[in-house]
Formats: structure tokens, sequence, C-alpha cells
């Protein structure tokens, strides 16, 4: 079940977001225990370690004193209220908490959910419009069922597209959905060969079974029919559904469809029950997976706290990224000195 989210609430005065912290300051306020680990010191004293966040990202903290009984108090997932000072270890921000508690009523949900920038009504038009340019009747009418139906757009609205990696956030699902149609338009004006509508309508449907895969209240995480079937499975069943209360739906197309469905994600090892075996099939694999890193690289290297121009190790893509910017002195002054010897070879080899 997902829970619609209000972002409009004014956050706490004592909370410090955690984009935000730096090293000294005292922390007070309510913050998400995505994880806990109790550990042991070299001395074998125990002591509780803890991932918090708040919707701006994670921050590492320790409680050294009664870590036993601060573990008994609260389970992961949970809200908590917290009271500690900023620290520094291995260059990055630590808390180090005197205080947790299980939090009780959490009157402002949107303190943890991260919302997309995007306006949704505007992303919804646009999709709209999109689905409006299909020429292909059977798929025009499929794809009108899903964006007639209240229930499903509303949950659609709000859906986040991942847990974490891209597009984790609040309408994160309409974001991405409505990215990767905008791309298969582009391909599909490129690659002419490619049927543009049963593109551009699989783009739009190869990631509904997401409005049922996640749930979300103050965290993202699975539902138990999304971690027992998936969004490819719950997607192609959804589609199955609305094709099937349908008249003279050709059923090589329906089965185009749902094969476009299940093998966007591209490899076996990826979650595809099957891999893309028509040209459609592998540009919208292609496209699923441009708009997907892209994002997710761009929130790592946005959160990135490490000075310089290389961003902390990316265990995901096993590397460091670059994120320094281009010297535009340099580019200038290599322009100019291109323009220089242009001119000069013109002087000599001119007519």
């Amino acid at each position: 079940m997902t829970f619609m989210v209000e972002t409009d609430k004014q956050e706490p005065a004592t909370h410090i977001w955690v984009e935000d912290l730096r090293e000294s300051d005292h922390v007070k306020g309510h913050y998400l225990a995505r994880a806990k680990r109790l550990g042991t010191t070299r001395k074998g004293d125990p002591y509780l370690s803890l991932t918090l966040s708040d919707r701006t990202g994670d921050v590492e903290a320790r409680v050294w004193e009664g870590a036993g009984e601060v573990n008994a108090r609260f389970r992961e997932g949970d809200v908590v209220e917290v009271e500690g000072r900023a620290g520094s270890y291995r260059n990055e921000v630590q808390l180090v908490l005197s205080r947790v508690e299980k939090a009780g009523r959490v009157d402002d949900p949107s303190l943890f959910l991260e919302t997309t920038e995007r306006d949704e009504r505007e992303m919804m038009g646009a999709l709209r419009d999109l689905m409006g340019t299909l020429k292909n009747r059977h798929l025009r009418e499929l794809s009108e069922r899903f964006l007639s139906d209240r229930d499903f757009t509303e949950r659609f609205k709000k859906a986040p597209a991942a847990k974490s990696f891209h597009h984790g956030y609040v309408g994160g699902l309409l974001e991405h959905t409505l990215s990767v149609c905008l791309l298969a338009v582009d391909v599909a004006e490129h690659y002419p060969e490619l049927d543009r509508d049963l593109l551009l309508c699989a783009a739009f449907l190869h990631d509904v079974g997401k409005i049922r895969e996640f749930a979300y209240t103050t965290h993202i995480d699975y539902t138990d029919e999304g971690r027992l079937l998936g969004h490819l499975v719950l997607g192609a069943a959804m589609v199955d559904e609305r094709i099937s209360a349908m008249r003279l739906f050709p059923d090589e197309l329906a089965m185009r469809v749902k094969h476009l469905i299940l093998s966007h994600h591209g490899e076996l090892d990826f979650g595809s029950p099957k891999r893309p075996k028509f040209l459609e099939a592998f540009a919208l694999h292609l496209i699923d997976d441009l708009d997907a890193k892209m994002n997710g690289l761009k929130r790592f290297m946005d959160r990135d706290r490490q000075e310089g121009a290389w961003t902390d190790f990316n265990r995901l893509f096993n590397r460091y990224f670059f994120k320094g910017a281009l010297d535009e002195g340099e580019e200038t002054e290599a322009r100019e000195t291109d323009s220089g010897e242009k001119d000069r070879q013109r002087h000599l080899f001119g007519s």
C-alpha cells in the first residue's frame, strides 16, 4: 500500500538537515534509523552503529554508552529522536549520540521522504500529450485505460522509481517514465526502422508494476508482492488484465508489449525473466538503463562530500568519479590558439 505525502509543512526548528551537518554541530531532532548494527570494540566493549537519514541524505552515527539497551528501544525503519554532537571520522561527518529514543507520532513524513523537484501536473500533462500521439489505435486505447484510471494515476504520480539508486523519491516513477518516453521519441526518430508507437507505449508501461512493488511512509521499502514477484512480472500482469478487457487486441501485439516489459532490465542477472529479442526491446532496455544511471550518478555526485575533484568510492560501479569542473580559461586559451593557428595557415596557404 502506498501513502499520500504532503510536502509543504515546515520542518522542526531544531532539525539540522543531513546535508548541512558540520563537525562540532550540536544535533537534536528526528531522523530515520535506516540501519543499525551492534558491534564490539577491540577492548570487547559493545557499541551501536547507526545510519540515520532525512530526505537530504544519510549520516553514520555511533552510541558508545549503553549500546545494548539503546539497541532494544527501536527497530530499523523507525523514526528516532536523537541528541548528540557531530564529529569527523575518515574525513566524513559522524555523529556521536548521547540519547536515542523511538519517536512517537510522526507529524511530517516529508522530513524523511525526498520529493521530485519537477511539477507533477506538468509531467502528467506532458505524458498524456505524448500518449495522444500514438497512431496505433490498440496501443492508444491501452495507454488510455491506464491514464483514465484515477486510482492508478494517483498512485503513479506519487510512487518512487526505486528504493535508493535512481529516482528513489516521491514522484520519481513519473519523472523517470516521462524521461524514458521523451528519449524513446528521439531514438525512434533517429532509427526509423523502429516501431515508434510500440516503443513509446512500452516506455510508458515498462515500470507500472512499481506502484505495487514499493510502499512508502517515512521511508521507501518493498511490499510483499514486490519482493516475491517484482515490478516486471506485476507490470506484465497489469497490462495483460487491461488487454483482456479490450476487444480485438492483436495477440502478437500483446505478446510484444509484454515482452518489452519483461525484458527491459536486459539480462537474466539483472532481474529480467527474458532478454530483449527484437529491436524495440533492445532500445527500451538501453534507454531505461541510460536514464536510471544518469539520474543515480548525478544524485551520487551532488551529495558527495569529498573535497577536491574526485568523489568518494562508489561501490555500485566499483570506481571513483571525477567531478572537477572544466577550466573555461584553459578552454578559451586553447580556442584562441587554434584560431591563431588557422589564421597563420590561411596566410601561408591561401591563394
